[in-house]
């Protein structure tokens, strides 16, 4: 890589920071439907243009600050996607930009903001699903996202007793038997039964 093309790289990586940055604090201040990319643009001090260029329509833009864009891509077994799914929510329980969850409360009360969350999310959903057992892969994906975010919610947004202080790591281990069963969602020895214990020792 030139030293030209090294400090484009660089320079796109700031104004991407400042779009983001900005685009948290108009969401969280104005509501998905009432931001404009104009404002984030302005606040951002770049073209409106660019930031379309570099993230898309505003409601990719909402998706991406809200914290549900894709995460890193699933791959492997059963097994090792169930430690890849654990392994992203524990990011999301380690740190929550308070004008992300802002930004997630719109859901709640703009039809178009719950709309792009739930394309999202079927998105993620369906990246997991194709690595999973086939019974029911897509129940079970969704049934995982769904544990996902409720976790991410009770523990930032609602700030639940006992969920807001263990650590990311503890809430993980305790998730770990139901994500792995979800993984699989067949019983797995000779009584039918479901043993969490060889999912994850494989």
């Amino acid at each position: 890589m030139s030293p030209e093309s090294g400090n484009r790289a660089e320079q796109r990586r700031r104004t991407e920071s400042r779009i983001l940055r900005a685009a948290r604090r108009q969401f969280a201040a104005a509501g998905f439907e009432a931001t404009t990319i104009r404002a984030i643009a302005a606040e951002a001090e770049t073209d409106p243009g660019l930031v379309m260029r570099y993230f898309g329509a505003k409601a990719d833009l909402f998706a991406k600050v809200a914290g549900v864009e894709p995460d890193a891509e699933i791959s492997g077994t059963p097994s090792e996607a169930a430690e890849q799914l654990l392994a992203a929510l524990t990011h999301k329980l380690e740190e929550q930009p308070l004008d992300a969850l802002a930004a997630l409360r719109a859901m709640f009360t703009h039809p178009a903001a719950a709309t792009e969350i739930q394309a999202a999310m079927s998105a993620r959903q369906t990246q997991a699903a194709a690595h999973l057992s086939p019974d029911d892969a897509d129940l079970r994906a969704a049934l995982i996202s769904a544990l996902t975010l409720g976790t991410v919610l009770s523990r930032h947004l609602l700030r639940l007793p006992a969920l807001d202080t263990a650590t990311p790591d503890r809430i993980a281990a305790l998730l770990r038997p139901a994500f792995h069963h979800l993984a699989y969602g067949t019983p797995r020895n000779a009584e039918g039964r479901w043993d969490v214990r060889d999912s994850y020792d494989e």
